[in-house]
């Protein structure tokens, strides 16, 4: 019969309080075992509230070099794991701060021209725009509109037929032969 491994004593909570106070006195042993004991927290803490894996590693190392600068501020009459969740808390925060404010984050109104200029008047897809309207002019002027009423704009045959006065047949047959125009414009024709 095999036992389950048993965690190391210094693994739990209690005994962080435990190997900090040793730290603080100057015994490296405790002080290496602490931070070997913390690590899984932290990560723990940081993997779950990250949208990035790489984001983790960064931060925990953070937290680590906190904990290292700042291990003479903890109090041994105050529980442990509060303390180290503070740390891990701002220096998360930090972290997003400053990758946010690298990315120069900002709103933009979409009154503003520049913002226009940018994303529509000079859009990388400005060009496919050119092949939809060559397409369409192919279609004569009334299958076009129909066509653009059930295809673009998405009315039911129903309601382009009382939009334009032809027979609910008479506006499928029309999308139908404007389709098999397209496609032998673009040269996809069966």
């Amino acid at each position: 019969m095999s036992e389950t491994p048993r965690r190391p004593a210094n693994d739990s909570p209690d005994s962080w309080e435990t190997l900090a106070v040793q730290a603080q006195k100057g015994d490296r042993r405790a002080y290496h075992a602490l931070l070997r004991a913390i690590t899984p927290y932290i990560y723990g803490v940081l993997t779950p509230a990250l949208a990035n894996p790489d984001w983790v590693d960064d931060i925990a190392q953070d937290v680590l070099l906190s904990v290292h600068k700042s291990l003479q501020t903890y109090r041994p009459d105050r529980p442990f794991k509060p303390w180290l969740a503070a740390i891990i808390g701002f220096r998360k925060t930090d972290f997003l701060r400053r990758h946010y404010a690298a990315r120069q984050d900002r709103k933009t109104s979409l009154e503003d021209p520049a913002f226009m200029r940018a994303h529509v008047t000079d859009s990388p897809h400005a060009g496919e725009y050119k092949d939809v309207e060559r397409v369409l002019a192919a279609i004569p002027e009334k299958s076009r509109r129909v066509f653009d009423l059930v295809k673009i704009k998405g009315y039911t045959a129903q309601e382009a037929a009382a939009m334009t006065g032809m027979s609910v047949s008479a506006v499928k047959v029309s999308v139908h032969r404007s389709m098999n125009r397209i496609k032998g414009v673009l040269g996809e024709k069966e």
